[in-house]
C-alpha cells in the first residue's frame, strides 16, 4: 500500500473515531497531494507525497510562531496537533551531530574553505538529507564549520 492510500485509510479511520483535528489534517494533506498531481500531470508516488507532507509541516511550524506572536495560543496548539499527525507518514529526522558528520563529508567533497563556497556545500548536501533535515538547520550547521 502506497502512502497516500495509507493516509485515505487513516483519514476513514479518524471520520469513525470522530478525531476532527486528524481528519482535517489528513484531508488537507490529501488535497495538496492531489493539487501537486495537477501541476505535474501525474502521480507523484510515495516520494512527492513526503515532499508534499515536509512543505505543509514546515508552513505550520511557521504558522506556530505567527500565532504566537499575535497571541493566538488556541490556533498554535491546533497546528501543533496537526504536525504531530503529519509527522508520523515522514521519516526520522536527523539528528545535529549526523547532520554535522554529513556536512563535513559535503564540504570535503567539494574541498569548501570559505563561507562564500557554501551554496556549493549546499548543492551537494541538501539531496542527502532532503526531508529528513530543515533547511535551515542545515544552512546554520555549514556556515558555522566554514567559518571555523
Amino acid at each position: 500500500m502506497g502512502l497516500k492510500e495509507q493516509i485515505q485509510q487513516d483519514m476513514k479511520k479518524a471520520a469513525k473515531e470522530k478525531n476532527s483535528l486528524a481528519l482535517s489534517a489528513l484531508r488537507m494533506a490529501l488535497a495538496a497531494t492531489h493539487n501537486r498531481e495537477i501541476e505535474v500531470r501525474g502521480e507523484i508516488g510515495d516520494e512527492g507525497v513526503r515532499k508534499v507532507l515536509a512543505t505543509m509541516v514546515k508552513q505550520r511550524k511557521e504558522s506556530i510562531d505567527l500565532f504566537r506572536q499575535g497571541g493566538r495560543i488556541d490556533l498554535a496548539e491546533q497546528e501543533a496537533g496537526e504536525i504531530a499527525v503529519l509527522e508520523a507518514y515522514l521519516p526520522e529526522p536527523l539528528p545535529d551531530a549526523e547532520i554535522e558528520a554529513m556536512a563535513r563529508e559535503a564540504i570535503a567533497a567539494v574541498g569548501a574553505k570559505l563561507p562564500a563556497d557554501m551554496g556549493r556545500v549546499m548543492k551537494e548536501l541538501m539531496p542527502k538529507v532532503a526531508e529528513r533535515a530543515d533547511g535551515r538547520i542545515v544552512k546554520e550547521i555549514v556556515r558555522r564549520l566554514l567559518t571555523g
